[in-house]
């Protein structure tokens, strides 16, 4: 398959099958159902700012599991018996590489975010005149500018880890087999989650999909799936690029710009309610990725 431009919407990170030899603890096939939640989702491949924010939730859910996993003895022996393997290495360089992506991810939605209030406070207080609100447009377009540089670059590391993501163990010991193959999994699956809220922040309509598993294609093969239906979704950074080069780039009436202004002020406010909403999930998922990094980094250590 052709490598794909960091913003090419067709862009879909495969997820292999899960097949663990066997679970030396009940919190592995814990992990492995957090997966199929995930993956089986009726939002898994919705690209909704309502489906990204259940997603990030489930990717919580799933995170929190693998930090009970890390907390069992016998997962902590394995990691130090494993301490000095490649994978081990490969693991704390790609953990550190999620946490600089959900900071990517974050600042994006916080700079969109206080742009568009900036323009909202200007058309509420009529600061300026047009000319006044055509400044803070230049000024939100060009905060968006940045934004996508930045998220073209968080999505050129998604990809880098992609490509990289076959760690796996040199030994036989079954604890450690079990605990690369579902990391690998969970990695794999948050990859595509947050390539799919970078791609959704920076306006594109379409997403990535979650598929590649073999054993759960033939549950989605008896399970109606409404994206099928090649639905239209909303996406609410799209449709305010759109209405502000819209208003600011047309002549129009009196009574016209006044229900333009009126449908501009609109998309705002359900842009900064969708930004907030994501931005609390990514700040969870954060807060757990580190402690997950920490617990690993102190076991490590012992």
């Amino acid at each position: 398959m052709a490598a794909a431009s960091p913003l090419n919407p067709k862009a879909n990170y495969h997820i292999r099958s899960i097949s663990l030899p066997s679970k030396p603890h009940p919190l592995f096939q814990q992990c492995e159902d957090y997966l199929l939640r995930i993956i089986t989702s009726s939002d898994a491949n919705s690209s909704s700012s309502s489906a990204i924010s259940n997603k990030l939730s489930c990717l919580l859910d799933l995170h929190n599991c693998v930090n009970e996993l890390f907390q069992l003895p016998l997962t902590q022996e394995a990691f130090v018996r494993e301490r000095n393997e490649k994978w081990v290495d490969e693991l704390l360089d790609r953990s550190l590489r999620l946490l600089d992506v959900c900071t990517a991810a974050k600042d994006a939605l916080i700079h969109t975010k206080e742009c568009a209030r900036e323009i909202q406070s200007t058309m509420r207080r009529r600061r300026g005149g047009q000319s006044g609100f055509t400044n803070e447009v230049k000024k939100y377009f060009a905060s968006r500018k940045v934004v996508k540089k930045a998220i073209c670059k968080a999505l050129v590391t998604l990809k880098s880890c992609e490509k990289k993501s076959s760690f796996s163990s040199t030994n036989k010991d079954n604890v450690a087999v079990a605990l690369v193959s579902v990391l690998r999994e969970v990695e794999a699956v948050s990859l595509t989650v947050f390539e799919s809220l970078l791609s959704f922040i920076s306006g594109l309509k379409a997403q990535s999909k979650m598929r590649g598993w073999s054993f759960v294609s033939k549950i989605m093969l008896n399970k109606k799936v409404a994206c099928d239906e090649e639905k239209s979704e909303v996406n609410e950074f799209a449709d305010v690029d759109a209405a502000l080069s819209c208003l600011v780039g047309q002549e129009t009436s009196k009574s016209d710009n006044i229900s333009c202004n009126e449908n501009v002020q609109s998309d705002l406010q359900q842009l900064e309610s969708c930004s907030q909403d994501l931005e609390e999930g990514l700040e969870c998922l954060f807060r757990r990725l580190i402690k997950n990094r920490v617990s690993l980094l102190n076991t490590l250590s012992n």
